[in-house]
């Protein structure tokens, strides 16, 4: 049981890809790090030592902070948020703990490097309809809470993710992200960054059948479909649509994990006695 000031690992994972979900503050030294270089979905890595510089960086207003084992560095971070006024727990067990329970991690290495400000900037087509809006999604929700997407000409996607340092996704050439044989962009980005969980795949069954016109791989398919291109009517500019299908895929994301045999059924009426 979680002791005052601790979050279970039980109890993350339930906010883990939600949007109130804390941050989290990956405070591993080097070392540990290094002995197994994945993070908690959402996570950055923070330095310790200098708490006092970045805390004024963190937009949220709660944070849990990870150590290898949930000691001193993260009771020691955490003591600090909550003087700056930042609601601060210890993930209990730290990351060791995370990993002993079979959560999903995502690998350092697939993270592509971060601009200046830490961000991880992204680049694809612009007036997105479905995978370039659910692969930021999940980017947001799951691997960077502050990454950066720039929607550009199909022409220039490759030119500005060089000139501006900014990785590009789903578009049609030979790049780690993008379309995969049957697999869409969702699929690949699912698979990489370690989050092949039960309602993450669900998902990705219902973004592929969208997104490739293969309506019959699940009921909901043709729905997202709907629910998308309304909202490319909707919204001129692609980062408005952007935020508007946020809330869309916030919706199918916990359908997917915790609504799946619920149903509505409207009563039956009721026959003349």
């Amino acid at each position: 049981m979680s002791s005052l000031l601790e979050i279970s690992p039980e109890k993350l994972v339930r906010l883990v890809g939600t949007p109130k979900c804390p941050a989290l503050i990956d405070v591993r030294i080097d070392e540990d790090f290094d002995a197994d270089p994945r993070l908690v979905p959402g996570s950055m890595r923070r330095d310790y030592r200098n708490v006092q510089e970045w805390v004024a960086e963190l937009d949220r207003d709660a944070a849990v902070v990870i150590c290898h084992r949930g000691k001193k560095l993260s009771y020691g971070v955490a003591a600090w948020l909550r003087h700056y006024g930042i609601a601060a727990d210890v993930l209990e067990g730290g990351f060791e703990g995370w990993a002993e329970g079979g959560y999903p991690a995502v690998p350092a290495s697939a993270i592509p490097k971060r601009d200046a400000s830490g961000h991880t900037v992204w680049v694809t087509r612009a007036r997105p309809k479905i995978d370039r809006i659910a692969c930021p999604w999940l980017i947001r929700r799951f691997v960077d809470p502050q990454a950066v997407f720039l929607y550009v000409s199909p022409s220039e996607v490759e030119v500005v993710g060089e000139r501006f340092g900014a990785t590009p996704f789903d578009i049609d050439a030979p790049i780690r992200w993008s379309h995969e044989g049957e697999l869409c962009t969702f699929d690949v980005m699912v698979e990489e960054f370690g989050l092949s969980t039960e309602p993450l795949q669900r998902l990705a069954t219902i973004v592929r059948g969208a997104d490739t016109a293969r309506l019959d791989l699940a009921p909901e398919a043709p729905g997202l479909l709907a629910a998308s291109l309304g909202l490319s009517r909707m919204y001129a500019d692609d980062l408005e649509q952007l935020e508007a299908g946020m809330l869309l895929y916030d919706a199918f994301y916990r359908w997917c994990r915790d609504a799946t045999n619920e149903t509505h059924n409207w009563p039956s009426p009721k026959k003349d006695s």
